[in-house]
């Protein structure tokens, strides 16, 4: 059984009357990657102030590996590594430098423990440089390896992967991964970008109007998800329309000659042969899965406007 490295415990925030953050329950466990996710204006960046205590709470509480917030600030912040935005560091010094000035700030930190967690983000060409010769991927994983040197069960890391071109999200992605696996902490993301939560995460939460609406592993095979979205060229496209109503209980949205409908993979086949034997020129198929874009709207509307 996995161990609970973070636990969220009916959280609320009020400001003034207004009830921003409404409840939220959840776990993360130690070795997992989990996305939070949500429109802009949902209460993420709140949530996270709340974890990491830059934000008191108005009722409920956080526990990191069974310590709470609210009684044993302390040790239980101890055990929590964050980047909230983008990291700071000093441009005209060394990579090396800063981390030896983040250190000077936290005691029993070893010289062993600054070359393992520099080795873990890959800078060991990189520490003599200084940083503001470094690319943003570069201080995104200075940053990741600030955050690691105390060794801390819970990385928070909030829009990691902002304003990296397409190679530095895909280097920081395999950090992330490699980070839960080899060190068994738990990562927690906020991200805008929906198709790295996939690639990234084990499990997400959609947060929406401060509610947590629903927490779906990334890649669950449920019913639902066994349905394919099936896109189809066919004429006559009334008959069609037709026949799938008919035979088949389907409703197809229409594009010109293209027809869009839901359907299990496995009964495809038996849809097009109901086609052609009753006349309908077929030529063209196309089978998408459901992304977790498309789970994301499904669960928060097409058009949210926080």
């Amino acid at each position: 059984m996995s161990e609970i490295a973070m636990e969220l415990m009916d959280v609320k925030k009020k400001i003034g009357k207004k009830e921003i953050i409404k409840g939220l329950s959840f776990t993360i466990n130690k070795g997992e990657v989990f996305g939070l996710i949500g429109p802009n204006g949902a209460g993420k960046t709140t949530t996270i102030r709340m974890m990491v205590g830059l934000m008191q709470l108005s009722d409920g509480d956080v526990q990191i590996l069974g310590k709470s917030i609210k009684t044993n600030y302390k040790e239980a912040v101890r055990e929590v590594g964050a980047i909230v935005e983008n990291p700071e560091m000093y441009p005209f010094m060394t990579g090396a430098q800063n981390l030896a000035h983040y250190v000077r700030m936290i005691p029993g930190i070893t010289k062993e423990r600054i070359n393992e967690v520099v080795a873990i983000v890959g800078l060991e060409k990189a520490m003599k440089e200084k940083v503001g010769r470094y690319s943003l991927g570069m201080r995104q994983r200075l940053g990741i390896a600030q955050a690691l040197l105390h060794n801390p069960s819970v990385l928070i890391l909030d829009e990691p992967t902002n304003g990296l071109d397409p190679a530095g999200i895909r280097e920081i992605r395999m950090y992330i991964r490699r980070l839960a696996i080899e060190e068994n902490v738990a990562i927690i993301i906020s991200s805008h970008l929906l198709s790295e939560i996939e690639l990234m995460c084990d499990r997400i939460g959609v947060i929406k109007n401060g509610e947590l609406v629903a927490i779906q592993q990334v890649n669950d095979k449920s019913e639902k998800d066994n349905l394919k979205q099936v896109q189809i060229e066919v004429t006559p496209v009334d008959q069609a329309i037709a026949l799938l109503k008919t035979h088949h209980e389907i409703d197809a949205v229409q594009d010109d000659k293209q027809l869009t409908f839901q359907s299990e993979k496995e009964k495809i086949p038996e849809l097009i042969q109901t086609l052609v034997k009753n006349d309908v020129a077929v030529y063209q198929v196309g089978v998408t899965k459901s992304t977790l874009e498309d789970k994301f709207f499904d669960l928060i509307g097409e058009n949210t406007i926080e």
